[in-house]
């Protein structure tokens, strides 16, 4: 009987120590929440992966990586840093290592490194991203990385063309990508540029035909990348900026070749509600008083329903300045200046003029020029207004 009785109490003991354990693991066990962040590859090419967030009953936070094309035997330092990847800061929780045969690191977490209790809510809204470094001896080399919280992508964006300027072959777009948290990441992305050069680049006020003051400061681009990547969320006045004011906003922007050649600009481009819809209308300008000189004058519809004016004109001689307007009624009847282009440049035989208005502040949008009643006179310079080297009638006056 004793034995008995001892058997029984061994069965009770295991009994309890079983729902112990099973009460512990549902304690631990997702509560099925989770999101999923991208880690693209930077430094190393073919390493990329993902870091997964899940919520636990318990109200800890288990974070796993998975990145794909680690070296095999390789051990991978990984962090939650603060701020944007394309600002940079400061370790903000250190996650376990990552194997680099298998991928995988895994970690359940309450607080942050300095302490400060953390919760999946507060992860998933976090103003930060992760690093996940070569090795712990090579920590500067960054071979994944992946903005996280509020600062991940919503997927939404919009792209505008970097024209070449003074460099032919440099050219190439910068791309906003909103946030969750409304900000945009900036990316600037050009083809040849110059190894080991460093490219200052800004947000202007108004439209390239026009110029204006800086708005906002990109980081450089890296000459050697052709890349630029910045967080947007204040104009460097310091009044909020956000992906939702870009589409409306009035300017352009600039590549220049160095801080110290800021006035040899690379690539450009309008932007905002100065970006061009792709409808266009081009006249032939013909020669008049110099044999030899003619071209084109295209309108370039803008976003906002003005225009871009391109007068193209071929064998200007060099260092000569061409005045140009449209006057009112056809060339034949002849008429007075409705507007005033930007004068033709000898060297480049180009113009360019932001169209909104005629001379007399009357609005004047694309649309009125496809209609107008006008034609257009190219002069040999400002001292010979009355030698027309190029001319085209405009709008209504054409077949």
């Amino acid at each position: 009987m004793k034995n008995l009785n001892s058997i029984l109490a061994l069965f009770t003991l295991l009994f309890l120590f079983a729902s112990c354990d099973k009460e512990e693991t549902l304690e631990i066990k997702s509560s099925g929440k989770s999101v999923t962040y991208d880690l693209g590859s930077k430094a190393v090419s073919t390493i990329s992966g993902t870091a997964t967030f899940t919520e636990n009953s318990d109200t800890t936070t288990t974070i796993s990586l998975d990145i794909q094309g680690t070296p095999s035997g390789g051990l991978h330092p990984a962090h939650i840093h603060l701020n944007t990847a394309a600002e940079g800061g400061g370790i903000a929780l250190s996650l376990t290592p990552v194997n680099g045969t298998t991928g995988k690191s895994e970690i359940t977490v309450s607080a942050l490194d300095d302490g400060t209790v953390v919760s999946y809510d507060d992860l998933i809204a976090f103003d930060g991203y992760i690093n996940v470094h070569l090795s712990a001896t090579e920590l500067s080399t960054i071979v994944a990385q992946g903005d996280i919280g509020q600062n991940d992508l919503t997927g939404m964006t919009k792209t505008y063309d970097l024209g070449a300027k003074a460099v032919a072959d440099i050219s190439g777009n910068v791309t906003f990508a909103e946030r969750i948290n409304g900000e945009a990441l900036a990316i600037i992305s050009l083809s040849n540029t110059p190894d080991g050069g460093s490219h200052p680049a800004h947000i202007h006020a108004n439209t390239a035909a026009e110029g204006g003051g800086i708005l906002v400061s990109f980081t450089p681009v890296n000459g050697d990348t052709g890349m630029s990547e910045t967080n947007l969320s204040a104009l460097d006045s310091g009044s909020a900026f956000g992906y939702s004011d870009i589409e409306g906003l009035d300017a352009y922007i600039n590549v220049h070749l160095s801080a110290t050649e800021l006035s040899t600009i690379v690539a450009q481009g309008d932007i905002g509600q100065n970006d061009l819809t792709g409808e266009s209308k081009a006249y032939i300008l013909a020669s008049k008083d110099v044999a030899i000189i003619s071209g084109t004058a295209t309108f370039f519809k803008r976003v906002d329903g003005s225009a871009l004016a391109i007068l193209d004109i071929q064998n200007t001689p060099a260092d000569g300045v061409h005045p140009a307007h449209i006057h009112k009624n056809d060339a034949a009847t002849g008429g007075g200046i409705a507007v005033t282009f930007t004068p033709v440049d000898g060297n480049l035989g180009m113009s360019a003029t932001q169209i909104e208005k005629l001379d007399d502040e009357t609005a004047f949008t694309y649309d009125d020029i496809l209609t107008y009643n006008g034609y257009i006179n190219v002069h040999l310079s400002v001292a010979e207004l009355s030698t027309i080297v190029a001319q085209g009638n405009i709008g209504s006056n054409v077949n």
